[in-house]
């Protein structure tokens, strides 16, 4: 191991001294500033002990250990920093005799000792106990109020250096700079976070780009996982200063969304909405043109992934939630939005089921099915880039208002045969929006077959075994499976059989593990519609709540 120099040794030690406690903003600036060197040079000491075969020769090697180390366990910068504790812990550590040789070592020990009880215990007698009794504080409350305090001082120096903005003439940007720098080892510390969101919400108000880039990169990253809390208006300030990081907290969200497979079993809308994402998306437009940027690119990638199709229902749903609770002056037009989409569409689908009368339903679905046609017509008839773009927007605004979707696949459950055409067309767009060797006619072929059997199936009692065999056939075709999934889970919902009945024929068609995913998404799906139908229907909360155990249990 290269040995520790003399210059180092001088440095950090006249460092050590020179911050005290940490006791000034400036000492805690110049702290921060310097933690990922002092973190390097800690790990160089303690390559140096580990060769050490005593204590005794471990300070004749490093003379300076025990004040160096002693300084710092001191420092309520390095101590709140988990890593430099950590690191200090590992020194002392191998200072410590098992078995002290002389009185030099027995002194040491105890010495070490009482540097443990300071660093990770409160127990009575310590010397860290004794110095701090006579304020009534232990330890471990007398480090972080310390901290606290002096982050205090430094939140209302920002604070201080908004008044009156925009009038950026009064920003000390350089200092902003050198607070982001020195928050930047110590974004994790909760006592941090108030500093944090005052540097966010400075970088907002003055309109500068003055923060350390280190610093916004910390502070994204351990947002991402959950090591740092703020309020809301600081994330969504941070999001604003970065592109960067706001990308990173959609993706990071998408990603824990297919991943964590509680998701589906829990409340989605729920779990969106605390991703702050869709109130975000409300109230700054380009945050909302961005993560659907992303949820569009991921859909062209993996277009028959129905837990994605099912995220950005669900967001698109708590977006325009929040927007219809903003003030009349507040609100953008939605074609902002939604720039690349005809305008004739957003009306029908971008309003909510439960701002349409149930009896209207129907005329409603088939008004949005005509106008999609008429997209898909232009396709049809030439090969003309600009048409096919426009068929897929058409094709993507559906599935970001997907519950016009689910809300045509209920009424199929029920619905007269002269009325279930448009309500068909719907589905087998949403599932095969393009039509190469006249797909969509095909398809649209298999959901009235597949339509058929599922109403003698759970219609007539008892379920004729010939329609369970044609269904269980049709959602092994790798091609049409999604679609017939998508009416096999409406009519598990929304008929009116006996739930043991359902439960029964729903264990004799879904037999593969995956499929039984798949139908869970449907059906978190249906649950978030039903969540925002301004009457609740028990009986099907009740029966979805069943069906989705059940697929669970198996």
């Amino acid at each position: 191991m290269e040995a520790v120099s003399e210059t180092d040794v001088q440095f950090w030690m006249a460092k050590a001294v020179n911050w005290v406690e940490a006791t000034s903003c400036s000492a805690l600036l110049d702290t921060s500033r310097h933690l990922g060197s002092l973190r390097s040079f800690l790990q160089q000491v303690l390559q140096g002990l580990q060769q050490m075969s005593s204590t005794s020769e471990a300070m004749k090697t490093f003379p300076f250990v025990g004040q160096f180390l002693g300084r710092l366990c001191w420092n309520p910068c390095v101590i709140a920093d988990e890593r430099s504790q950590r690191l200090l812990l590992q020194c002392l550590s191998c200072l410590y005799s098992a078995e002290p040789m002389n009185a030099v070592e027995q002194k040491a020990n105890m010495w070490i000792k009482n540097m443990f009880c300071h660093l990770i215990s409160e127990e009575e007698g310590s010397v860290a106990h004794a110095t701090v009794k006579h304020a009534g504080l232990t330890p471990k409350r007398y480090h972080s109020e310390a901290l606290q305090k002096l982050v205090s001082l430094m939140t209302e120096e920002v604070i201080k250096s908004c008044d009156g903005l925009p009038n950026t003439s009064r920003c000390s940007n350089g200092n902003i700079h050198a607070m982001s720098t020195a928050c930047a080892a110590l974004v994790t510390c909760p006592q941090m976070s108030p500093l944090i969101g005052a540097l966010l919400k400075h970088s907002m108000l003055c309109g500068s780009s003055c923060l350390n880039q280190e610093f916004i990169k910390e502070v994204s990253e351990a947002l991402i996982s959950k090591m740092l809390v703020l309020e809301d208006e600081a994330v969504v300030n941070l999001w604003c200063y970065s592109p960067t990081c706001l990308e990173g907290a959609a993706v990071s969200f998408l990603e824990s969304v297919l991943s964590d497979h509680e998701t589906v079993t829990q409340s989605l809308d729920k779990h969106v909405h605390d991703s702050l994402l869709p109130q975000a998306s409300a109230d700054h437009c380009h945050i909302f043109l961005t993560v659907n940027e992303i949820y569009r690119s991921v859909l062209t990638e993996i277009d028959e992934n129905l837990a994605v199709r099912a995220l950005i229902q669900v967001f698109t749903v708590c977006f325009l939630q929040r927007r219809t609770g903003q003030k009349p002056q507040d609100r953008l037009p939605l074609r902002s939005f939604f720039p690349h989409v005809m305008p004739s569409l957003l009306t029908p689908l971008l309003t909510a089921p439960s701002e349409v009368p149930r009896e209207a339903w129907l005329d409603h679905l088939s008004w949005i099915r005509s106008l999609l046609q008429s997209v898909t017509e232009n396709e049809e008839a030439g090969e003309d880039v600009r048409a096919y773009q426009a068929v897929f927007e058409a094709w993507f605004l559906l599935v970001q208002c997907g519950y016009w979707v689910d809300t045509a696949v209920e009424l199929l459950v029920l619905a007269a045969p002269e009325n279930a055409e448009p309500l068909l067309w719907l589905l087998t767009f949403f599932h095969h929006p393009t039509n190469r060797g006249h797909q969509r006619s095909q398809q649209t072929a298999v959901a009235r077959e597949a339509w058929t059997h599922l109403r003698m199936l759970f219609l007539t009692r008892p379920p004729p075994p010939r329609h369970l065999s044609a269904v269980k056939e049709l959602l092994s075709s790798s091609l049409s499976a999604n679609l017939v999934l998508h009416l096999f889970s409406n009519f598990t919902v929304f008929s009116h059989g006996p739930v043991s009945i359902i439960t029964e024929i729903t264990d004799k068609v879904l037999t593969e593990a995956a499929v039984k995913r798949r139908a869970l998404w449907i059906l978190a799906s249906i649950r978030c519609r039903l969540n925002s139908a301004t009457m609740r229907d028990d009986r099907v909360h009740s029966r979805l709540r069943t069906l989705q155990d059940a697929l669970l249990q198996t």
